[in-house]
């Protein structure tokens, strides 16, 4: 091809992209010719909602926690001190301790309440990760890269909320079963809760509310007004961990 004809066809086929362009934009949301609307869908917005009252009468049950435990690897080092948490029980007056009263029912204060992961809206650990290793999708999920994580445990010192475990020593010789379809992590890494975004890309519902059989654990789309969880929120009184701090925590209590 002689170089005059080459730069005529290349003109050509630019000046049209152009005109293409220049109607998708005059024309707005659609098309001036073929008259299909564009619709402009929001992204998904994940969160939780925790029923304490229907999750206490199940006195003693773990169900939640062992199948995250499970999916994800998390070891099982009989250590209190070391334990590695992704969903855990921890007593009301530590979970709301803005709300403990001197007056309130011994039954109330004794009440266990599932905690993790808030998956916060701003949330305070990806400001001061150094490396990204954590950051947070378009989604709301706030998620861990455990390569790019150099155990500088900053991250936890700025969690307000206690849901980061630190790995001291190699925690695959403990556990019992490994899921090869989930990675496993190495000493000196951080983890945590990851609303089971792997499962989330598969269509299923996170492990934790799978498990349950109370339906205790509500999972759902904030932007879908018809999911179940919109319908929750819209219908009863939640609240939200130290709401007074300003991370907006996308994992509500139903008290």
């Amino acid at each position: 091809m002689k170089r005059r004809t080459f730069i005529k066809i290349a003109g050509f086929t630019i000046g049209g992209f152009a005109i293409e362009q220049g109607c998708r934009l005059f024309s707005g949301s659609s098309y001036a010719q073929s008259g299909k609307q564009v619709v402009q869908q929001k992204p998904r917005k994940w969160a939780m909602v925790v029923n304490v009252e229907a999750c206490s009468e199940q006195d003693g049950c773990r169900d939640c926690i062992e199948a995250c435990h499970l999916t994800h690897n998390v070891p099982d080092l009989g250590n209190p001190k070391d334990q590695i948490q992704w969903i855990w029980n921890a007593p009301y007056s530590e979970v709301f301790p803005d709300a403990s009263q001197e007056l309130m029912p011994e039954a109330v204060k004794k009440v266990p309440v599932t905690v993790l992961c808030n998956h916060c809206e701003d949330p305070p650990c990806v400001r001061v990760c150094p490396t990204k290793a954590t950051w947070k999708r378009e989604d709301g999920i706030v998620m861990m890269d455990y390569h790019r994580c150099i155990g500088c445990r900053y991250c936890m010192a700025a969690c307000p909320y206690g849901a980061r475990s630190f790995n001291w020593k190699d925690p695959r010789p403990f556990i019992k079963n490994i899921n090869q379809d989930f990675p496993t992590r190495t000493k000196g890494v951080v983890e945590k809760c990851n609303f089971c975004e792997e499962r989330l890309a598969k269509g299923l519902k996170p492990a934790c509310v799978e498990a349950c059989k109370e339906n205790a654990l509500i999972f759902g789309d904030l932007n879908d007004p018809g999911s179940e969880i919109v319908k929750v929120l819209k219908s009863r009184m939640t609240t939200r961990r130290k709401p007074y701090l300003g991370t907006e925590p996308k994992v509500f209590y139903l008290l």
